[in-house]
């Protein structure tokens, strides 16, 4: 009882949050606003730090960082949804900002106590007061004798803070749920906060992150594009994380630039996240302008590896099959490809979806690629999609959200950047890899351990296969199941003598390519 009127106290202040702030549903329903209502939400709004100005995302946004951590992040994580909430206010929800005042030193030396115990006084000697601050967590300087360290240090009692915000949007998605309104339905809530909890949960311990942050450095620095600094293991925690501290500024203000290092910097952004994204399947899904530090020396480092994106071999070649079938104007195997993955209801015609692609592609055909904006045709390509029914998976539009991201900084340093000739080294490189002779031989070589790997567990399925026969040849098993069983052991037979002839196939291919 407690409980519920604890979410439901939440929810009413988030309510008068939105209100205030004309976070109003859509016209529709504005007239099923009850009079009192409609009066409160007046008087709410004509009071200090209230009012409808801006767009609807924008006074969505706005009212969001007034609400406090959970609720920033629930609209972080809504701007990766244009499909369900509309591509104006996902670009207005990914302005968001993640600022609010520091805490006190002392409750951070206190937190480093907890942490390190009796190592604390030497590891952190002389720690700084704090450099910048958002609402999970904040970040202080440190001097050692190996070179200064960033430290970013989780927000006292953030963990309870965003477990009580939590629960109580759960309680709200899974009533929404319920809904018999087919729209609401598609959105799937339920789904939607739970997987936001997931996220938060492990962002809530710093360890993952640095993990993320060293395999990030491993993949980047194959290419060269960007880096990531090195993970302090010795100083990092489930509350801590250490990394060695990045001098140089933010592409927020990179300062005087000439026009060469413009056009290189804005390639290197586009290429160094798409070398991570199509080459290792891993890539930074939180690409904005102030989580990438430019060096004196002109090296471009990431930081800030809390929101991390992984796409397999599938969703890759998806993405390139979509892009390769815009370029050529191939709306139908566009669609198709869609159809084929599963993204969008088989009640729909195939042929109708091609049509709704045209008018996508279209107005781009014939045009130079710095008028043609990868982020236009997403976005575009998501309010179709929208429209059909779609249902994407959520790794699969972080990676087009970061794209989009991408593209937006890469042109605010050069505006003349053009992000499809930028990206046709990288996209070529790995066609030719995993397309070519090499991803032949490599594709071979896995199915074939693959059919191997069966084999090997033959003689366990053959074993319970005679022990259902036993089973089977008792005469309280009616006959019926005798015939499926039988059935079913000639047909693990013939995949044993397929598995083999597979592999031996497989390995003869494998060893000419």
């Amino acid at each position: 009882m407690f409980t519920a009127l604890s979410d439901y106290l939440r929810l009413a202040r988030a309510g008068a949050v939105m209100v205030r702030n004309d976070v109003i549903i859509p016209d529709a329903y504005r007239a099923r606003i009850p009079v009192a209502a409609k009066a409160a939400g007046a008087i709410l709004r004509i009071l200090p730090g209230g009012g409808g100005r801006g767009r609807p995302g924008e006074r969505f946004a706005r009212a969001l960082e007034k609400l406090g951590p959970a609720w920033i992040k629930l609209g972080q994580f809504m701007a990766t949804r244009p499909d369900v909430i509309g591509v104006e206010a996902a670009t207005d929800l990914s302005r968001l900002k993640d600022q609010i005042p520091p805490f006190p030193k002392s409750q951070a030396l206190k937190s480093l106590k907890e942490q390190f115990g009796a190592e604390t006084a030497r590891l952190f000697p002389n720690i700084s007061d704090p450099i910048a601050a958002a609402s999970v967590a904040q970040v202080h300087r440190l001097e050692t004798p190996t070179g200064p360290r960033a430290v970013k240090i989780l927000r006292p009692n953030i963990e309870r803070t965003m477990e009580l915000e939590l629960r109580a949007m759960k309680r709200v998605a899974y009533s929404a749920q319920k809904s018999s309104n087919p729209e609401i339905k598609r959105m799937e809530p339920a789904a939607f906060i739970d997987t936001m909890a997931r996220s938060l949960t492990r962002e809530m311990d710093l360890r993952f992150e640095a993990g993320a942050a060293s395999e990030f450095a491993e993949i980047a620095a194959i290419d060269g594009y960007v880096e990531a600094p090195k993970v302090d293991w010795e100083r990092t925690s489930q509350r801590v994380l250490t990394t060695e501290w990045i001098e140089g500024r933010s592409l927020t203000n990179p300062g005087p630039l000439t026009a060469d290092q413009r056009i290189d910097l804005a390639n290197r952004v586009t290429r160094g996240f798409l070398a991570c994204a199509l080459d290792h399947g891993f890539f930074h899904a939180d690409l904005h302008e102030g989580n990438m530090i430019l060096t004196p020396d002109g090296r471009l480092v990431l930081v800030d590896f809390g929101i991390m994106g992984r796409i397999g071999m599938t969703e890759r070649i998806f993405l390139a099959e979509i892009l390769k079938g815009f370029l050529e104007r191939d709306y139908k195997r566009v669609s198709q490809v869609h159809f084929e993955a599963g993204y969008v209801p088989a009640s729909h015609s195939m042929d109708e979806f091609a049509q709704a692609l045209r008018s996508v592609g279209e107005p781009i055909f014939g045009k130079d690629a710095t008028d043609v904006s990868m982020a236009r045709v997403l976005l575009q390509l998501f309010d179709i999609t929208r429209q059909f029914g779609m249902h994407l998976r959520p790794e699969l539009i972080l990676l087009q959200k970061t794209m989009v991201q991408v593209e937006g900084v890469a042109r605010s340093i050069d505006p003349a950047h053009n992000i499809w000739q930028a990206a046709k080294p990288i996209v070529e490189r790995w066609s030719r890899r995993e397309f070519g002779p090499e991803g032949l031989r490599k594709l071979a070589i896995t199915t074939a351990r693959e059919a191997l790997a069966r084999l090997r567990r033959l003689p366990e399925t053959l074993g319970m296969l005679d022990q259902a026969l036993s089973r089977a040849a008792q005469p309280e098993t009616p006959p019926v199941v005798v015939e499926h069983t039988t059935a079913w052991g000639w047909f693990l037979a013939g995949f044993a003598i397929a598995a083999s002839s597979a592999a031996g196939l497989w390995f003869l291919l494998a060893s000419r390519l």
